[in-house]
C-alpha cells in the first residue's frame, strides 16, 4: 500500500472517529442542560428564524475537535520545521482568538467595537505568519483586502447563521471543496492541514445531527466567529492566491474567480442583506428575518427544502473551482467572464425570489427588517 493510500484511510478513519466525537460531545451538553449563549427570536443583534429558546453551544465541539487535529498532528512523522511553520501557528493562534471572541459575545454579549478589533487582530495574527491575499504585488493593498475579507467573512457567517443547519452544512461544503483540492494537489505535501480541516468537518457532522431542522442546538457566534475565521485562513492559502506574476497586470480578476464561487452564499447573502438595508436607511449589522434563507420560505419553499437549495448552490462550486485550481481548465478571459456572469446570475435570481416572497408574505421595506 502506498504512502497517499495509507493517509487517505487514516484521514477517512479520523473523519469518522471526529464525527463521533462531535455527535457525543453535542449529546453531553444537550443531556446536562448547558445553556451558556441561549437564542431565541428575542435577540436584537440576530434574530432567530426558530422561536423556541435553544443553546447556542455547538461551537464549543468544533473547537474541541480543533484542538484534537492539532494533537493529532503532532503525533504523525514530520519534519521540525514543516510542523513550526509559521502559516499553521498563524491559522492556530487566529481561528483561537475568534473562538474566544464568540464564546464571550456568546456569554456576555461583548460590546461590537471590542469585537471588531478582535476580528481585526485575527486578520494582523494571519498577516505576519504569511497568511494573506496577494493581489496586487503593494503589500499594504493586499494586507488591506486579507482584513477585509477576514472580518467580512467572520460577519458573513455569522449573519447566515440564521436558519437551521445553513451555516454547518454551508461550512462543510466549503472545506469539502478545500480538502478535494488540496488531496488532489498532493495529499502527502499537505498532511498537517489536512488533517485539522478533515477534524473540523468531523465536528460538523456530528453537531449537523443536532442542528439539522427541528434543530436542538445552534452554534452560536462561538462557533460562527471560529468557522469564519478558520475558513478565512484556509481559502486564502488555496482559493486566492493564483496570480500570474509574468502578466503585466496589477489586479488580475481571475483571482476573484474561486473565491467568489466558492462562498457564493455567504456572499449572495451578505451582499444582499447590506445593499437592501442600506436602501432602507437601516443598520446592515442589526438582525433581522429579511436574508434569502427567510425569503426562500416567504416564496413558499420550507426549512428543509430552503437548505437543500442552498447546499447544492454550495456544491455545485466544489467541481468547478477544483477543475480552475487543478488545470484542467485553461485560464482566460472567457472563464473569468463565465464566472462573474454566473454570480451576477445567481445574485440576481435571489433578488427576484427575494422581492416575490416578500410579496406574498405581505411584507414593507419596514417589516421586513423587524418582524418577528
Amino acid at each position: 500500500m502506498s504512502e497517499g493510500q495509507i493517509i487517505f484511510l487514516f484521514l477517512v478513519l479520523y473523519f469518522l472517529i471526529s464525527s463521533f466525537f462531535s455527535f457525543l460531545i453535542n449529546w453531553l451538553f444537550l443531556r446536562f442542560s448547558f445553556n451558556l449563549g441561549s437564542r431565541s427570536s428575542s435577540d436584537t443583534n440576530q434574530i432567530r428564524w426558530a422561536t423556541a429558546v435553544k443553546p447556542a453551544i455547538g461551537g464549543i465541539s468544533f473547537f474541541i475537535l480543533f484542538l484534537i487535529s492539532i494533537s493529532v498532528i503532532g503525533t504523525l512523522p514530520r519534519d521540525t520545521n514543516t510542523f513550526f511553520d509559521k502559516s499553521l501557528i498563524g491559522i492556530i493562534a487566529s481561528s483561537s482568538l475568534g473562538f474566544i471572541l464568540g464564546l464571550a459575545d456568546d456569554a456576555y454579549n461583548t460590546n461590537p467595537l471590542a469585537k471588531f478589533i478582535a476580528q481585526l487582530s485575527c486578520a494582523f495574527i494571519l498577516i505576519i505568519s504569511d497568511v494573506y491575499i496577494r493581489v496586487s504585488g503593494n503589500p499594504a493593498f493586499d494586507f488591506a483586502i486579507t482584513v477585509l475579507w477576514v472580518i467580512g467573512l467572520m460577519n458573513s457567517i455569522n449573519m447566515l447563521d440564521n436558519m437551521d443547519a445553513i451555516t454547518t452544512s454551508i461550512s462543510m461544503s466549503i472545506i469539502g471543496g478545500l480538502i478535494t483540492v488540496i488531496a488532489l494537489q498532493g495529499i502527502s505535501s499537505n498532511t498537517f492541514l489536512l488533517v485539522m480541516l478533515v477534524g473540523v468537518l468531523g465536528a460538523l457532522s456530528g453537531f449537523l445531527y443536532f442542528n439539522w431542522n427541528p434543530s436542538r442546538i445552534y452554534m452560536g457566534d462561538t462557533g460562527s466567529q471560529f468557522l469564519g475565521v478558520f475558513l478565512a485562513a484556509t481559502s486564502i492559502m488555496f482559493f486566492w492566491n493564483f496570480r500570474d506574476n509574468t502578466s503585466s497586470e496589477w489586479i488580475q480578476l481571475k483571482q476573484f474567480v474561486v473565491p467568489m464561487l466558492m462562498f457564493i452564499v455567504p456572499l449572495v447573502d451578505t451582499i444582499t442583506v447590506t445593499i437592501r438595508r442600506l436602501m432602507r436607511r437601516q443598520s446592515p449589522f442589526v438582525g433581522g428575518k429579511d436574508h434569502i434563507t427567510h425569503h426562500l420560505v416567504y416564496f413558499g419553499l420550507n426549512d428543509k427544502q430552503t437548505a437543500a437549495v442552498l447546499i447544492t448552490l454550495s456544491v455545485i462550486s466544489i467541481p468547478i473551482c477544483a477543475a480552475l485550481i487543478l488545470g484542467w481548465v485553461e485560464w482566460n478571459w472567457m472563464v473569468t467572464f463565465a464566472a462573474f456572469t454566473y454570480f451576477a446570475i445567481v445574485f440576481l435570481i435571489f433578488q427576484m425570489i427575494y422581492n416575490i416572497g416578500a410579496k406574498r408574505h405581505g411584507l414593507n421595506s419596514e417589516s421586513e427588517q423587524t418582524e418577528e
